[in-house]
């Protein structure tokens, strides 16, 4: 049985993101993309479904201590037992194309005895590997497994023994005494690659991500979640091509039990554009430039074929498929791969490039001869689809409709436009777009605004309302606190805040969305509802909720999705770029609003 979601560590090489459980089990991993199909799939089934499992023998061995080293993706876990105590020490080397694991066993007191148990299954667990044991180019001896493309090499001290397609052994380790151990994807046409030099991958690895860390910019009191979120959202990154992955697993339950199950291995523009944004706050030009450029060239070709997400490099076929033969986690089916949602139109689109790209140009990014052209495309394809329903910010999978959030960031979309004209000297019909803009903006003060209930509703026509509407200020559409604004919070506030005061996305017993009822809090909802309290002098109350939102994160500062209250669990894809990437937001606009009333 897999571990409580909250138990796993990320590790990263910015190509992959393995989860390491507390048990010392690798239950996760895709080689050699985070999109790959998984070698270890345990997290969603069995451990017959393939894991690395690298733990002390002893019954009563208890983890005292679990950190990443200071700034970094290099997870220590300490064990005690009765009879010593050993440090395991789980890094993936960053910056040399090496698609491995180094595992390193360190004794720090007594002598300890270890175990190490292998389950290698390809495909998601669909294929058994051919496993032999081989020479590598430095004739040392590994354990190789072959399927098809694919091969993995395990190296080190203790070669463990095959037993009913598994492989298993035990050896010791005492004070002082250290044993590295490394397992290796690569193409199976190929040689076996040599040997790592561990220490000094161990020092390049630590050192890039101290490095990179040390460039964000982020004072006031939450100042090191910020800085981990910034961590994990470079983690999630692809290092050549610069997409982002939602998160790095497939159908972690958005409900124990239940089939709202999808693959967030993919980058949605959405959360390519907030990157980008958060990038910029917070000292990442150069990153910025680095996911605008992957955001134009998977959006580049014919603006009617864009789509809400791409693969890592901006491949568009994401065909969604269910895996009957894995369980899901704790029985959540069905496990799915890929994700129809790619088919679906969402008219935020657009808006979230335009808004991201417009903050980007003043900070002095220049346009050119691609980026400006093709921003003027999509807003043809914006214009185009005016009148067009869709399926919102949530990805509804019922009939489409006026989503106010989508409308909204239709206006966001021709308001940047017109500001890229009138105010950074581009050229553009900017009065066309201006007189759609304030079509919009009318239209959506009718249609989307409630007078009765003094509240913007979560469609055009409807009664109740949806977290997304705390976007509505966060991209200059109306102020944090004018009256429609509040009135807004104050209806979101009794119908989507549960008896815990966690905000849900909406409510799904209104059968909108296409699926069966039940989910739990969306983080990111609650920390949007911490910056607009924030932002209209709710001060104390903003910070008592985001003290409480940070804390649901693990003691290596990662969040899921959502969060169970009752159940002190996590819950959904895990860890969630989006939730990360409302975190940042929040504590930014709490350190505004606490700048505000200092001075």
């Amino acid at each position: 049985m897999a571990s409580r979601i909250e138990d796993y560590a990320l590790l990263s090489d910015m190509h992959t993101g393995p989860l390491v459980a507390r048990t010392g089990s690798i239950d996760w991993l895709c080689f050699p993309r985070f999109d790959s199909p998984s070698i270890f799939a345990a997290l969603l089934g069995t451990e017959d479904d393939g894991h690395w499992l690298l733990a002390p023998t002893a019954d009563k061995a208890e983890v005292i201590s679990r950190r990443y080293q200071d700034s970094t993706f290099v997870l220590e876990t300490d064990w005690r037992t009765e009879t010593g105590s050993v440090r395991v020490t789980d890094f993936m080397p960053v910056g040399d194309r090496r698609a491995s694991i180094v595992r390193r066993v360190h004794g720090l007191e007594g002598t300890v005895a270890m175990r190490q148990l292998l389950r290698m299954r390809f495909d998601y667990a669909r294929v058994l590997p051919w496993v032999s044991r081989a020479k590598d180019t430095g004739g040392a001896t590994v354990l190789l497994a072959i399927a098809g493309p694919d091969a993995l090499a395990l190296r080190g001290p203790h070669i463990p023994h095959s037993t009913d397609h598994r492989h298993y052994g035990e050896f010791t380790v005492a004070a002082g005494e250290t044993l590295d151990f490394e397992l290796l994807w690569y193409p199976s046409h190929r040689a076996i690659p040599a040997a790592l030099d561990v220490d000094k991958a161990l020092q390049q690895t630590a050192d890039y991500w101290r490095q990179w860390a040390a460039d964000c910019s982020q004072d006031g009191k939450y100042a090191e979640q910020v800085k981990r979120s910034l961590l994990v959202l470079r983690a999630l990154s692809h290092e050549d091509t610069g997409g982002i992955v939602a998160a790095p697993t497939t159908s972690l339950p958005e409900d124990f039990g239940g089939g709202r199950n999808w693959d967030y291995r993919f980058c949605w523009l959405r959360d390519a554009a907030l990157t980008l944004e958060a990038m910029l706050t917070h000292g990442y030009a150069q990153e910025a430039l680095t996911w605008r450029n992957w955001l134009l060239r998977a959006v580049a070709g014919d603006p009617e074929d864009l789509q809400i997400m791409y693969g890592l490099a901006g491949e568009r076929e994401l065909r969604e498929e269910e895996l009957p033969h894995l369980p899901g986690y704790e029985n959540s089916a069905p496990v799915r791969i890929g994700n129809g949602a790619v088919h679906q139109y969402q008219a935020d689109v657009v808006g979230e490039v335009m808004v991201a790209l417009e903050r980007l140009r003043k900070i002095g990014g220049a346009e050119d001869h691609f980026s400006w052209p093709l921003q003027r495309a999509l807003l043809g394809f914006a214009e185009r689809h005016l009148e067009q329903k869709d399926q919102g910010l949530w990805e509804m999978r019922g009939e489409p409709q006026y989503f106010t959030h989508s409308r909204v960031m239709m206006w966001a979309a021709f308001d940047s436009g017109v500001r890229a004209v009138r105010e950074h000297g581009l050229a553009g019909p900017a009065e066309q777009w201006e007189q759609i803009r304030d079509q919009l903006r009318a239209e959506i003060l009718s249609q989307g605004f409630n007078r009765e209930l003094n509240s913007f509703t979560q469609s055009y026509g409807g009664t109740t309302t949806d977290a997304s509407l705390l976007v509505l200020p966060q991209v200059g559409f109306i102020s944090y606190q004018d009256e429609k604004m509040l009135g807004t919070v104050a209806r979101i506030e009794q119908e989507l805040l549960d008896p815990h005061g966690l905000l849900l996305r909406y409510r799904t017993e209104t059968g909108l969305d296409g699926l069966e009822p039940g989910e739990h809090p969306f983080l990111a909802c609650s920390f949007w509802l911490v910056g607009q309290y924030a932002r209209s002098g709710r001060l104390a109350e903003a910070e008592a909720l985001m003290d409480r939102l940070v804390g649901f994160a693990n003691e290596l500062g990662l969040l899921s999705e959502e969060y169970s209250v009752e159940q002190g669990r996590m819950v959904g894809n895990y860890p969630q770029a989006f939730s990360h990437l409302a975190l940042v937001g929040a504590a930014d606009a709490l350190e505004s609003a606490t700048q505000t009333v200092r001075t």
